[in-house]
């Protein structure tokens, strides 16, 4: 698979054009401040009285409604939650999406799901940075960056995968690297890897072991240190050179127990069950549920956040976070 850096990419072809970035959000805040400073014409495109939009007029913006920024922009990127881009496509974006535009997305549900149906006019791109937002603004201001995706969903104009490269390269991808691939394997990935491993199987885990623990009469301040702290050491070492690197650095007695406790816990019966959760996202099932949820009300997600902010380890965690201040100034989420 080609990766593309920044020598690779002439982010020129995006001088004379403007880019409306939809939402100021976690991705919005991050793409467009990086573009900005990297010489891109942005304009935001949010409604106002919200946070998002105090937000990007204290980081310098004029912010506009949506109409207006895809009315005045050449480049349209949908950066609102996935919930909410069908209605907002249809009754405010679609009407003023004229013929030689781009439509570009950091996801692809909407496409794939084919919950947007875009003009056939326009190029269809995806550029979507491998980090959550503040994390991509950190790096760039850091002068590093984070990996990236790009995939073509539509190419009207024969340039859709040089655009959508020299896009990848304002955000500042192209310092790290950035691979090609398409709506479908994008989408069904990242769902697929949020559910299961880093969303929630991670935070299903976390929760079990410290409730066996407490329950087991330890302390809830060493379940917490134990179970939920050492996370971010054990996955820096990952992060940084595998599995293989963080077993070299841990204890002969923590790679043992990684060895023959690992299997009992993540067995065959899991796997199975990952397997299940794929096809529930390949056909569709999942973004059905989750649409259904979000017209709702979102009741189930409303009382799964409640029940989490009254739990033991969230209770105890604030606690502990508190005495450790000084590992927290840096906070990625203020």
């Amino acid at each position: 698979m080609k990766v593309y850096y920044d020598n690779d990419v002439d982010v020129s072809l995006l001088k004379n054009r403007k880019i409306a970035i939809l939402g100021y959000g976690s991705q919005g805040h991050a793409q467009a401040q990086n573009m900005k400073e990297n010489g891109i014409n942005v304009i935001i495109g949010q409604r106002k009285n919200s946070k998002s939009y105090d937000a990007a007029v204290a980081d310098g913006f004029s912010p506009v409604e949506i109409e207006e920024a895809v009315q005045q922009a050449d480049i349209i990127q949908i950066l609102l939650p996935d919930e909410f881009q069908k209605e907002i496509y249809e009754k405010q974006i679609a009407p003023h999406l004229t013929k030689g535009k781009c439509l570009v997305f950091s996801h692809g549900f909407n496409i794939h799901y084919n919950l947007v149906k875009p003009s056939v006019e326009v190029d269809v791109y995806m550029v979507a940075p491998k980090g959550p937002g503040h994390i991509v603004r950190r790096e760039f201001v850091n002068g590093a960056g984070v990996p990236g995706l790009i995939a073509i969903y539509q190419d009207v104009s024969g340039n859709a995968e040089k655009i959508a490269l020299a896009h990848s390269k304002a955000v500042g991808c192209t310092k790290v690297g950035v691979l090609k691939t398409t709506f479908k394997e994008e989408t069904e990935t990242d769902l697929f890897g949020e559910q299961v491993v880093l969303c929630g199987g991670l935070t299903q885990l976390v929760k079990a072991g410290f409730e066996t623990l407490t329950e087991a009469g330890y302390a809830p301040e060493m379940a917490y240190f134990e179970c939920l702290h050492e996370i971010k050491l054990i996955v820096d070492l990952m992060y940084e050179g595998g599995i293989a690197n963080m077993r070299y650095s841990i204890s002969e007695t923590a790679e043992y127990g990684d060895y023959v406790t690992g299997p009992k816990i993540i067995d065959e019966s899991a796997k199975k069950r990952m397997k299940e959760v794929l096809k529930n996202i390949q056909n569709g099932k999942f973004a059905k549920d989750f649409i259904q949820e979000a017209n709702t009300g979102k009741i189930r997600m409303n009382a799964e956040r409640n029940l989490m902010k009254a739990h033991p380890i969230e209770k105890v965690g604030e606690k502990l976070r508190k005495m450790m201040s000084s590992l927290f100034k840096n906070k990625l989420v203020k």
